[in-house]
């Protein structure tokens, strides 16, 4: 779980060198570009790695890419078993890895803990496997489904507590997705800015707002924020206001809109070609409706308080066309329940049945 967070686009390994019962080395991957978790837990374990089990929770690697092959680094190091809890659906790697460690003589075990593991790396096995990230779809609503009040006021709905874990799923994520109107209504932040080690933010995730014709008004606290904010803009803005935003620090990305709405989806193939293996998408209600009608999402985070808002102008938490059957509506799986001080957090994964 330590690695989670800075490995993008590579994925959050971690690794155990066991020798007599007892951990000689350990290990989780570094940003990218450094040693992967088992090249960090052999350096730790030293000559005991010699003759010991190595556990880790992905296949290793075989092959070069901005560091040399964790398998031969095994090899080398003596190792003479290695448990991994799933194998890597990377092409270059899927088993191959698991086959040159067996070919020098490591006897390889495959499937411990594999739907622990599946989870946490489920952003990665999305990414490598289709080439778009990851997408969690997150809001913090009233026990009657409502995200603001009819006068627009959403502070606070969720308490102290769940605002620090959104926090941390900022922190997860490699970019985080607003549309135009929470940016209007809120003027939102988008940083991470809770639990950083040592008290600096080394990271940001990349802000993306969607915003079709250009509303976003430069003075808006995204462009002034550390980290980079990207601006998802419809054909028709005008050259003045994508002008504006390149004077404001932030990149604009031109992509196909209807009804006047970003296309979200090549929204997502676009973020994915730059190497975004996740998303967090925060809001508002007419995003969110696009996520969901489209079957775009891959987990919901809820955030519910217990208050009730009420009334027929009040927004609700996910707009959009909506099913016309209960039968057709989003369905999870592998939900999961947390208490926050009084709210109640529900996440669970998209069924894709």
């Amino acid at each position: 779980m330590l690695a989670l967070g800075h490995t993008s686009p590579n994925p959050a390994v971690g690794c155990v060198i066991v020798k007599d019962n007892k951990i000689v080395g350990k290990g989780y991957t570094q940003p990218p570009g450094s040693a992967h978790a088992e090249i960090v837990a052999l350096k730790e374990a030293g000559e005991k790695a010699r003759g010991a089990k190595l556990y880790t929770t992905l296949e290793p690697c075989c092959h070069y890419g901005r560091t040399p092959p964790c398998t031969q680094a095994i090899i080398a190091a003596g190792i003479k078993e290695v448990h991994a809890a799933i194998l890597d659906p990377n092409p270059l790697v899927k088993s191959k890895g698991k086959a040159e460690l067996e070919k020098a003589g490591i006897k390889v075990k495959v499937g411990e803990d594999a739907e622990v593991v599946r989870e946490i790396l489920s952003p990665y096995l999305k990414f490598i496997t289709t080439g778009e990230p990851f997408v969690t779809v997150k809001f913090a609503m009233s026990l009657d489904g409502k995200i603001a009040t009819r006068k627009g006021d959403s502070r606070w709905i969720s308490s102290e507590e769940s605002r620090r874990f959104v926090h941390y799923l900022r922190y997860t994520n490699d970019a985080i997705m607003v549309g135009v109107n929470t940016v209007l209504t809120d003027d939102p932040q988008l940083t991470y800015r809770c639990c950083a080690r040592g008290g600096v933010v080394k990271r940001q995730p990349l802000r993306v707002v969607l915003d079709a014709s250009g509303q976003t008004p430069v003075t808006a606290k995204i462009f002034h924020e550390p980290g980079s904010t990207l601006m998802a803009v419809g054909e028709n803005i005008s050259a003045a206001r994508k002008k504006a935003y390149l004077k404001a620090g932030a990149e604009v990305m031109v992509l196909p809109s209807k009804r006047g709405l970003v296309d979200v989806s090549a929204l997502l193939q676009a973020l994915g070609a730059r190497q975004i293996s996740s998303v967090l998408v925060e809001g508002g209600s007419t995003v969110l409706g696009s996520f969901i009608d489209g079957r775009l999402a891959d987990k919901v985070v809820a955030f519910i308080a217990p208050v009730v808002i009420g009334g027929k102008k009040a927004t609700t938490a996910v707009g959009g066309t909506g099913a016309a059957l209960i039968v057709d509506a989003l369905k999870l799986e592998n939900v999961k329940s947390r208490f926050f001080n009084g709210d109640v957090m529900i996440s669970g994964y998209v069924s894709k049945k």
